[in-house]
């Protein structure tokens, strides 16, 4: 089973900064997890919310803010780009996540796409999103590109039969409640893992990557060297 740093060993570091994904490295995780949103100048940003108000308190929108005025609202902010430079020079994996709904729509995904294209090739990359739409998109754009279909309780059913991504992504707590997922013909992606039984159990029930805060904590309770 794989490791990933949620928004890089976020335990340890402030969330989606180079210091993060850093840290991440130096924990040996096997790959990143991150968040994409377009800026209003176009500029894919790694950032969760919608705003900023929970990191920064300035309640300042991603979509209505240019690149560098969200540097000076908070200077660690960080582009898909310096991640991609990062996983490149130390050969770690990448899971993409892009944010729905927002006031680009798709352009987000085609924009990660063509970024992902003209790079020099690094280790697996997997996009992954909790729309439907957006996962449709990206197939239809590159049918070779991996994707991961997040699964929420709400739309859990639909999104499982319905999707054509190559692969499933439960949350840790809905992995246990759905134990059909565990015989599933795709490969899970399982978020976001960071108590001790719940790595166990991930791990005695197939799950191909754990996504977690505290990658340093998951080796070591895995058992890994």
């Amino acid at each position: 089973m794989k490791i990933y740093a949620h928004r890089g060993a976020s335990i340890d570091f402030p969330e989606m900064t180079m210091r993060a994904y850093k840290g991440a490295v130096d924990a040996g995780a096997d790959g990143f997890e991150c968040d994409v949103r377009l800026t209003k100048d176009n500029k894919l940003l790694l950032w969760h919310d919608a705003d900023m108000k929970r990191v920064t308190g300035f309640s300042g929108r991603i979509a209505e803010m240019k690149y560098l005025e969200i540097k000076r609202e908070y200077p660690e902010a960080i582009l898909l780009d310096d991640l991609l430079e990062l996983a490149r020079d130390n050969k770690k994996e990448l899971a993409i996540e892009t944010k729905h709904p927002v006031p680009t729509g798709s352009e987000v995904e085609k924009k990660v796409l063509r970024l992902i294209s003209e790079e020099e090739p690094i280790a697996d990359i997997y996009m992954m999103s909790f729309s439907w739409l957006a996962i449709e998109n990206i197939r239809k754009t590159n049918p070779q590109q991996r994707t991961v279909a997040l699964l929420e309780d709400r739309l859990y059913a639909p999104m499982r039969r319905f999707t054509s991504a190559t692969y499933l992504g439960p949350s840790v707590q809905l992995l246990r409640s759905k134990p059909e997922l565990t015989h599933e013909q795709r490969k899970l992606f399982v978020w976001t893992v960071d108590d001790a039984d719940d790595m166990r159990f991930c791990s005695d029930n197939g799950v191909e990557v754990l996504i977690t805060n505290n990658p340093s904590f998951a080796r070591k309770v895995l058992g890994y060297h």
